[in-house]
């Protein structure tokens, strides 16, 4: 544990090194409210609740979190630090989780400034603040499992803009895989239990049930799981191509 906090302060320091983690938290705050208020039509609506604020999150993660996780092993594996980095007295379970917490916390920081979305729906109604709460635990979960794709897909190439492709391209297939479009183009012809089965696969599936305001058990495992899988395979990545 001592190492991995050695490694996230190390990484979530670097990120505020450079001008770049403001320019990231501008732009993810200005499309956030732009999604809202144009197209999410908050005020229109007339009601007191964040759905045109977080039914945006899944889309706009595609773009975020990508950019986010590019950086996180192929930087290293390009600029050859990797094998410097890797022989640092820590583990790779350490250094895998480390590099992984601090984008999550980034994440977390980048979306937690999104707070006076929370302040002016109550200033205009009286909202339900349980399921607001319950909506930015399920962003918070939604960002964390994109990020543990994109750490994984970053250690599979020294190349950012191939693991910015790759991570938004996975992570767009396991959002739509429950969409209705999707389904209905396969409930012709695919059994109930294949549906079933990749309907389960889907980030919006489950992140819309969270903004419903319960947080079920099924999909916190979900998301876990994903991680814990992700995260896995990280380390398997890194460990088999640090020498390349």
């Amino acid at each position: 544990m001592q190492s991995t906090w050695v490694i996230f302060r190390r990484e979530l320091a670097s990120y505020f090194a450079t001008p770049l983690a403001y320019v990231f938290i501008i732009i993810f705050l200005v499309l956030a409210g732009t999604l809202t208020f144009f197209l999410g039509s908050f005020f229109d609506r007339g009601q007191a609740d964040l759905i045109a604020f977080f039914s945006f999150h899944p889309w706009l993660y595609l773009v975020f979190i990508p950019a986010l996780s590019m950086r996180l092993w192929a930087e290293e594996r390009k600029s050859g630090t990797i094998e410097l980095f890797l022989t640092l007295p820590i583990s790779m379970c350490a250094a895998v989780m480390g590099k992984f917490l601090a984008a999550w916390a980034f994440s977390g920081i980048a979306l937690a400034l999104t707070f006076p979305f929370w302040i002016t729906v109550n200033i205009l109604g009286r909202p339900d603040n349980g399921v607001i709460l319950a909506s930015y635990i399920g962003s918070f979960l939604m960002a964390g499992g994109y990020l543990s794709i994109g750490a994984a897909l970053s250690a599979l190439t020294k190349n950012q803009v191939i693991a910015f492709v790759l991570t938004a391209t996975v992570c767009f297939l396991l959002t739509v895989t429950g969409s209705t479009v999707v389904l209905g183009f396969l409930q012709g012809w695919a059994p109930a239990g294949l549906l079933d089965a990749i309907g389960s696969f889907s980030f919006y599936s489950h992140f819309n049930a969270i903004l419903r305001g319960v947080i079920d058990l099924r999909d916190l495992v979900f998301f876990v799981s994903v991680m814990a899988f992700f995260l896995f395979a990280n380390a398997v990545i890194v460990d088999l191509t640090k020498a390349d």
